[in-house]
C-alpha cells in the first residue's frame, strides 16, 4: 500500500473518483488553502468531492467510458472495412461470432420492426463488457502510473466506469428515455397515456360503477408509473452493484499482498480464482443489460389496444 496507507484509507482511496468540480469562494482546502474566489479544480479529498456538489464531474468516467466505446467502434469498423467473403479468420472470425450471437438474441425479444433495435443490442454488449473487462486489470497498475505521472502519490484515478453509478444510471436513463420515445411513438400520446391510467385496471364505462372510474385510473397511474421508472433505475443498479462488489473483493486481496509472504502467496491463488469467476460475471451482466433493454424495447412496441 503506497504512502503508508491504512487499510481502510487504502480502500477508500481506490473508490474514489478523479473528480473535477467547483469550490465555492472561501473554501478551505485540504493544505489550508483558501480560496478567493470560485474555482474550478480536482478534489485532492473524499470531503472536497463531496462539496464540489452535482456539478463535478468523474473525469476517470468519463475518459474511460469514451475511450472504450471508440475502441470498439474502431476495431468493429476495422474489421467491417476489411470483412471478405472468404471463410472467417482471427478478429473477423470473433467479430461475426459475437455480431451473429447478439442478432439471434435480439431476434429472439424483439418481435417488431425497428432497424435501431440490434446495433444498438450491439453496442450496449461490446461497451458494457468492455467497460467491466477493466476490472480484470490489477487494480494498483493504471492508478499508481497515473499518480506517478501526475506527480501526486494520492491521486484518485478508478479504471472501470460500471463501477461508479454515474455511468450505470446515465446509460439506463437513455434507455428510459428511449422507451418513452418509442411508446409514443408506436401507441401515439393518447394511446400511452391510455397505458398509464387504464391498465392493469379497465376502470367502469357504465352503470353507477362509475363513480369509482377516477379512483381506479388514479391507482393504475400510480401502479404504471412507479413500474416504468423502477426498470431503469433497476437496471442501473444492477450492474453497478454487481461490478462494485467484484472491485471491492479485488481490493480486499490486494490489501492480503502487503500481510506477509504467507498471506501473499494465498492471496495469488485468490486473484486467480477470482479473476476467472469474474469473467464470467463481466460477460453475463453486459448480457442481462443488452436483454433488458431489448425486453423494454418491445414492451415499448406493444400495443395493448391492438390486443383486444
Amino acid at each position: 500500500m503506497a504512502g503508508g496507507q491504512t487499510s481502510t484509507e487504502y480502500i477508500q482511496h481506490h473508490l474514489q473518483n478523479w473528480t473535477y468540480g467547483k469550490l465555492p469562494e472561501g473554501y478551505t482546502r485540504y493544505n489550508g488553502e483558501v480560496l478567493t474566489q470560485d474555482t474550478w479544480v480536482s478534489a485532492h479529498t473524499s470531503q472536497e468531492a463531496i462539496d464540489m456538489g452535482f456539478s463535478a464531474v468523474h473525469v476517470d468516467t468519463l475518459g474511460w467510458s469514451i475511450f472504450l466505446g471508440a475502441l470498439f467502434i474502431f476495431i468493429f469498423s476495422r474489421v467491417a472495412k476489411k470483412a471478405t467473403a472468404d471463410t472467417p479468420k482471427g478478429l473477423q472470425s470473433f467479430v461475426e461470432l459475437v455480431v451473429s450471437f447478439v442478432d439471434s438474441t435480439v431476434k429472439d425479444t424483439f418481435h417488431y420492426k425497428n432497424r435501431m433495435i440490434a446495433p444498438m443490442g450491439l453496442t450496449i454488449f461490446c461497451w458494457v463488457f468492455l467497460m467491466n473487462f477493466m476490472d480484470l486489470i490489477p487494480v494498483d497498475w493504471l492508478p499508481v502510473a497515473a499518480a506517478k505521472i501526475a506527480g501526486d502519490p494520492h491521486f484518485f484515478f478508478k479504471v472501470v466506469p460500471t463501477t461508479d453509478p454515474n455511468a450505470t444510471l446515465g446509460m439506463a436513463i437513455g434507455v428510459f428515455i428511449l422507451m418513452i420515445f418509442f411508446s409514443v411513438q408506436q401507441k401515439g400520446l393518447v394511446g400511452f397515456i391510455k397505458e398509464l391510467t387504464l391498465h392493469p385496471f379497465a376502470p367502469p364505462t357504465k352503470g353507477a360503477a362509475i363513480i369509482v372510474a377516477p379512483l381506479l385510473i388514479a391507482v393504475n397511474f400510480i401502479l404504471e408509473t412507479v413500474s416504468l421508472i423502477a426498470k431503469p433505475i433497476s437496471l442501473g443498479l444492477r450492474l453497478f452493484g454487481n461490478l462494485y462488489a467484484g472491485e471491492m473483493i479485488f481490493i480486499l486481496i490486494a490489501i492480503m499482498f502487503g500481510a506477509g509472504f504467507a498471506l501473499g502467496l494465498f492471496a495469488g491463488v485468490l486473484q486467480w480464482g477470482w479473476a476467472v469467476f469474474h469473467i464470467l460475471v463481466i460477460t453475463l451482466q453486459a448480457f442481462v443489460f443488452m436483454v433488458l433493454t431489448t425486453v423494454y424495447m418491445a414492451m415499448a412496441h406493444d400495443n395493448h389496444d391492438e390486443q383486444h
